[in-house]
C-alpha cells in the first residue's frame, strides 16, 4: 500500500517538478555528452547514424486511467516509442519526455510514472536527456522522442519489399487488443456495481500485452547476428492487415498472406471465442502487439525457420495481383486497413 502522503505539484513549480523526477536519471550512453538541465541534449553519434521517432499518448484516447497503472504506462510510452527504433533495425540509445498534467496528480503519481519510465530505461540501456512539463486541462498527455542509431545505411525501411520476398513476423497477434476488451468488460461491470471486484487472475497474459507491451529488441539482435538484413520492417501498433498494407504500398508491391500461418496465442483463441469475435480478425485489426513485420529474401529463409519465435506468413506479389488474404478454405479476400483510427469516430 502507498503513504497517503500527497505533494501538490504547484509547491515544486516547473523546474523544481524536473529536478524531482529527473534526480535519479542515470546515464547510460558513452555519447551522452550533455543530459538533462539546459535547453537541449547533446549526444556524440560516434559515427554511425541517428535514427529518431516521436509518439503521442493521451487519456482517454490511448490509455484509461481507470485500468492502466502508472508505472505500467510509464513503462509502456517509452516501449512503444523504442519499437518503432528496433522497426528501423536501429539501436535505441536516448530519448526526451515531455508531459502535460491536471492538477488531479500528485508529485508522487508522477514519480510512479517515472518508476516506469526508468525501469524501460534500464532494460533497453536508453538514457533520458530532457524533456518538457507543462499544465493540461484535458487529462494526461505524454510525448515521447526516442533517438537511436545504427551503422551507416543499415537502416531498414517500409519501402524495401520486392516481389518473391518472404512476410515474417515476430510473436503472436491480436493478444493486446483481446486484452483490451477483457479491461474494458471488468470496467464496465465495476462501474455498474462497484462492489463486484475485477477478476483478471487468470488473463495475465492478454493484460500484460495491453499494459506492458515489450518492443522486440531480441528480434532485432537476432536478426543482425545472424547476418540477416531484412529488405522493409514495420511495427504492429494499428493490426497486421494496415502494417502489411504500409510496407506494400511503400515498397509498390502486392502480397499473399496465409490466414493459417498468423501466429495467435492460445489464450487469445479462447478469449476471442468467449467475446464472439474470430481470432484472426482480432490479429488482423486489432494493433498494440508492437511485433515486428518484415521482409526477407528467399535465401534468407532457413535461417529464419530455425528461430522459434518468427513465423513465415506470406510472400511479396506483384502490385497488380493487389494485397490478398488466403483463408485456410482456399478463398481468396482482398485485405483492407481496418486498423484502430485515432480519428475515428
Amino acid at each position: 500500500m502507498h503513504d497517503i502522503q500527497r505533494t501538490e505539484i504547484g509547491a515544486l513549480g516547473e523546474f523544481g517538478l524536473i529536478e524531482h523526477l529527473t534526480k535519479n536519471n542515470e546515464t547510460r550512453q558513452a555519447g551522452t555528452i550533455l543530459s538533462v538541465g539546459d535547453d537541449a541534449a547533446v549526444i556524440d553519434q560516434f559515427g554511425r547514424q541517428c535514427v529518431i521517432s516521436n509518439d503521442l499518448l493521451l487519456e482517454g484516447i490511448h490509455f484509461d486511467l481507470m485500468y492502466t497503472p502508472l508505472k505500467h504506462l510509464g513503462y509502456k510510452a517509452v516501449a512503444v516509442n523504442l519499437s518503432d527504433i528496433y522497426a528501423m533495425m536501429a539501436t535505441p540509445t536516448h530519448i526526451t519526455i515531455a508531459l502535460g498534467v491536471s492538477n488531479k496528480f500528485s508529485v508522487e503519481a508522477l514519480d510512479e510514472f517515472y518508476e516506469g519510465v526508468y525501469a524501460a530505461c534500464e532494460q533497453f540501456g536508453v538514457d533520458v536527456i530532457g524533456g518538457d512539463t507543462s499544465s493540461s486541462k484535458t487529462g494526461f498527455i505524454i510525448s515521447v522522442t526516442a533517438v537511436g542509431e545504427v551503422a551507416p545505411d543499415k537502416f531498414v525501411t517500409r519501402s524495401g519489399a520486392k516481389v518473391n520476398d518472404l512476410i515474417c513476423v515476430s510473436g503472436n497477434l491480436g493478444a493486446a487488443y483481446l486484452g483490451l476488451q477483457l479491461l474494458e468488460r471488468e470496467k464496465k461491470i465495476f462501474l455498474e456495481n462497484p462492489k463486484i471486484q475485477p477478476n483478471l487472475e487468470n488473463q495475465k497474459y492478454l493484460v500484460g500485452r495491453i499494459l506492458k507491451p515489450t518492443p522486440r529488441a531480441d528480434i532485432a539482435e537476432w536478426l543482425e547476428e545472424a547476418g540477416i538484413l531484412p529488405t522493409s520492417m514495420i511495427d504492429v501498433s494499428d493490426g497486421l492487415s494496415s502494417e502489411l498494407l504500409h510496407i506494400c504500398n511503400s515498397s509498390d508491391t502486392g502480397c499473399i498472406l496465409y490466414e493459417e500461418k498468423v501466429p495467435i496465442h492460445d489464450d487469445a483463441r479462447a478469449m476471442s471465442m468467449e467475446f464472439q469475435v474470430g481470432a484472426m480478425a482480432c490479429a488482423l485489426s486489432g494493433g498494440e502487439d508492437y511485433e515486428l513485420l518484415f521482409t526477407i529474401k528467399q535465401e534468407d529463409y532457413e535461417k529464419v525457420a530455425r528461430h522459434n519465435d518468427i513465423s513465415v506468413i506470406g510472400y511479396i506479389t506483384d502490385k497488380s495481383e493487389g494485397a490478398n488474404l488466403l483463408t485456410k478454405g482456399g478463398n481468396k479476400h482482398k485485405l483492407t486497413a481496418q486498423g484502430w483510427n485515432a480519428f475515428g469516430a
